[in-house]
């Protein structure tokens, strides 16, 4: 349903377009009724109405400043004007606020009905046109080139799980499921036309690589990426007999490139990796054996494996480890981080030596720290001063002892985090509250004000305002203006319009209405209330 705000300074107007009109047969449902601009303008902040209905001329602020203002505030809102046949020339000025409709009183409910009717169609259409599905698959079609390239250096930079990669894989058309993984990287030594060449060699080894069946190729910070894919028919081939198949597309590519462009080539190669998490540890280990190149004689083709020995089965607390271990320590549960340091333990092996897992968990080690750190908490305030952390863990005895330790220091920071961040509420809160107090007086504070001397963002700032406080800022500052009115009205002789401008009203006659509004009397009745109350209670 869209939310409807209805404002007219006339009650019997506001009632009669509730009941005379069917808004849910029309799919439509009323979120507020205003009196004027100004409490609309409040309004539309809490209620997000997606039309509003308003009377032109209204006290405090009419229909046109209302929609100019929100319109600024909600681009997309739709506004329809009420006016009378005396004010028609005055609401032509609404052509230039982008009004999408108007309604000329007096006026019937059909009228009314025929109107919206209208209006939500056009909303509607909007919609569609924007869901449309044919416009949609040839905007994304035209869009598959630059998809696949953000997949592809996402893989290559980024460890996200492999779920993510091949359901996105899957959205822009690259087949990336696969047994093993390998990524090659190319470089030409072209001192002609370097880019041309580039773009020559592109074409060249996609070729060659389709002929195989290899994978995909493409270009990267000018270069030539090969990523092989072993398909999944190759069940019973063995690493080995894979990585045979992936040396022959190589092969091949140096030996066309060299034919039909006469340039030297140089290719780096990983090792197979088994997931595509993986592939971007692959991509690091073919830059390193590309750099091998300048090595006196070193072939055209270098493996990573030939270069540098490296035992199989390598400890890697890798990006995916890392986001885990942030996430569960800035905003997990303790089970959560629990199940996650189970993961992260799961990885050591009695295959692995002494230094690899003490490097491995200094690692560990230094994620809690510099999440800790970008929490603003002190690692010193937690521990002690004159804590050493690595040392402590290499003294321990054996690997379960320093699994305890990591443990107990992540439970430790996790808990001093929430803590934190609680305290970062409530500082932000009181902060807000302070200074509320101090400018209530000011007619034109605002909640973006506010947020402008917090230094934070009006989203960020209303979700923990309401959280804390139970109500909006918008109701705290009128509560606020209206526990100082009450109080001036019963301890002083000011006169009404002196006391909104204490309080923060620029308009006496607004200040009245908000008075009575929230209060039940004018502020004259509760002046004599109040000095009747007086009386009674004195001896």
């Amino acid at each position: 349903m869209y939310r409807v705000l209805l404002v007219d300074d006339e009650e019997d107007v506001r009632e009669g377009l509730v009941v005379e009109v069917d808004w849910e047969a029309l799919d439509l449902r009323i979120v507020g009724l205003a009196e004027n601009g100004r409490e609309a303008l409040e309004m539309a902040e809490r209620v997000e109405p997606d039309i509003v209905i308003t009377d032109i001329s209204m006290p405090f602020m009419d229909g046109l400043e209302l929609a100019r203002r929100l319109r600024e505030r909600n681009p997309l809102v739709k506004l329809v004007i009420l006016t009378g046949y005396d004010e028609f020339d005055y609401a032509r000025q609404a052509v230039s606020l982008s009004v999408d409709e108007y309604l000329l009183k007096p006026f019937s409910a059909a009228h009314l009905t025929e109107l919206l009717t209208r209006l939500r169609a056009q909303m509607e259409a909007e919609i569609t046109e924007r869901e449309d599905v044919q416009q949609l698959r040839e905007h994304y079609r035209t869009s598959l080139p630059l998809l696949q390239a953000d997949l592809i250096a996402t893989l290559l930079h980024r460890q996200k799980s492999s779920a993510y990669i091949l359901s996105r894989a899957s959205q822009c058309g690259l087949e990336l499921t696969g047994r093993r993984y390998g990524v090659s990287i190319l470089t030409l030594h072209a001192s002609e036309d370097p880019e041309l060449k580039l773009f020559a060699a592109l074409n060249i080894a996609a070729e060659v690589w389709a002929e195989h069946k290899a994978g995909h190729a493409f270009l990267h910070q000018e270069t030539v990426v090969l990523l092989y894919v072993e398909p999944l028919e190759s069940l019973e081939g063995t690493q080995v007999e894979a990585e045979n198949l992936q040396q022959q597309a190589l092969e091949n590519v140096i030996r066309s490139i060299r034919h039909y462009l006469r340039v030297p080539v140089t290719i780096g190669s990983s090792r197979l990796v088994g997931s595509l998490p993986e592939v971007k540890h692959a991509y690091e280990d073919a830059l390193l054996a590309l750099d091998y190149r300048l090595v006196p004689g070193t072939d055209s083709l270098i493996y990573i494996a030939d270069v540098e020995r490296q035992a199989a089965g390598k400890l890697r607390f890798d990006e995916l480890k890392q986001q885990t271990l942030t996430r569960c320590l800035k905003a997990g549960t303790q089970t959560e981080l629990e199940q996650g340091l189970q993961i992260i333990f799961r990885e050591i092996t009695v295959e692995h030596g002494r230094s690899d897992i003490q490097l491995y968990l200094i690692e560990v080690l230094t994620t809690v720290w510099k999440a800790a750190q970008a929490s603003g908490e002190d690692m010193e305030d937690i521990f002690g001063a004159g804590f050493q952390l690595y040392t402590d863990l290499f003294r321990l005895p054996g690997l379960s002892e320093a699994q305890q330790k990591v443990r107990e220091v992540c439970l430790l920071v996790q808990q001093r985090i929430s803590s934190g961040r609680q305290h970062v509420y409530k500082d932000i809160v009181e902060q807000a509250l302070a200074f509320t107090k101090k400018h209530y007086a000011d007619p034109d504070l605002s909640i973006q004000k506010v947020c402008a001397h917090l230094h934070i963002s009006s989203g960020y700032f209303c979700s923990i305002f309401k959280k804390e406080v139970q109500l909006t800022f918008l109701q705290y500052l009128m509560q606020i203006r209206m526990d100082e009115a009450r109080e001036l009205l019963r301890s002083t002789e000011l006169k009404s319009f002196e006391i909104a401008e204490k309080v923060g009203f620029a308009e006496p006659n607004y200040f009245s209405f908000c008075f009575k509004k929230n209060i039940g009397v004018s502020p004259k009745e509760y002046r004599k209330q109040a000095a009747a109350a007086r009386k009674g209670s004195l001896p």
